[in-house]
């Protein structure tokens, strides 16, 4: 019996284009997944007030991996008997953490709880609306750092258990936990809903993808020109990670119907 193929990807920089969001070069692609019914999970930084809008806009019914990793979204019904644990470290504690963090260190940092929905607005290029369900955060806190290297050392550290994570625009403070963990849970179910087994596949172009897209059967990491690549990855020498040429959505586009016409083929 062939393994269902189940994809995970990223949003901005990835599906949708870094400065426009649009995944309008991607749609041959979707439609594809649609029409095979090849399972697409979301797995991004946005909320889950900011998701929704766009798994309607792309026809999806499926889970979605929110904020990082540090939150799952799954419709209900969608699994038989299967519950994926999406319970992060709430909001509150976050904020609380940075509030009694030494001030030299949290001043560096300056989250979304810490601006406006002008602001977030202004910083992101989204709409006013869509800035607004950016701020509605249930599990971590996206924001900017202003300070050098030794002292986001001494900043993680303060934070432990939580972390901060390093994305294509923001560092995200969270709790335990990663969109690679979340992928492992969905699968999980997936696994039991299919009575078989699934082939993952993995797209991101940032370094809080990079787990995601190395525990993936297949990982494709996404040209971004508006940030510096990851490094070479060990699995891109075996052959199970590869790079677009193209960038953003057009080459999550081109990845997607090269990966399904390769499971396509006799093997």
């Amino acid at each position: 019996m062939a393994s269902q193929l189940v994809v995970f990807s990223d949003l901005d920089g990835t599906l949708l284009d870094h400065d426009t969001y649009s995944f309008e070069p991607a749609r041959e692609a979707l439609e594809t997944l649609r029409r095979q019914g090849i399972p697409l999970i979301l797995a991004t930084s946005k909320t889950a007030a900011e998701i929704g809008p766009l798994q309607d806009a792309m026809g999806l019914r499926h889970p979605a991996i929110v904020e990082n990793g540090a939150g799952l979204v799954v419709p209900a019904g969608y699994f038989d008997g299967c519950v994926a644990d999406g319970a992060g470290v709430p909001y509150a504690e976050i904020r609380r953490a940075l509030k009694e963090m030494d001030s030299e260190l949290s001043g560096h940092f300056m989250g979304f709880g810490d601006w406006s929905v002008e602001d977030i607005a202004r910083r992101t290029k989204l709409t006013l609306d869509a800035a607004a369900r950016a701020r509605d955060r249930r599990w971590s806190e996206p924001g900017l750092w202003d300070g050098d290297d030794a002292a986001l050392g001494r900043f993680r550290d303060a934070l432990k258990p939580l972390q901060a994570v390093r994305g294509g625009r923001f560092l995200t403070l969270m709790g335990p936990g990663s969109k690679a963990d979340r992928m492992a849970a969905l699968c999980t179910c997936y696994r039991a809903q299919l009575d078989g087994d699934v082939l993952t596949v993995a797209l991101g172009d940032a370094p809080n993808d990079r787990e995601m897209i190395e525990a993936a059967d297949i990982g494709v990491i996404v040209a971004n020109p508006s940030h510096p690549p990851l490094p070479r990855l060990p699995g891109e020498s075996a052959g199970t990670i590869r790079r677009t040429v193209l960038a953003g959505p057009a080459g999550w586009n081109r990845a997607i119907l090269d990966i399904v016409e390769e499971q396509a083929r006799p093997q």
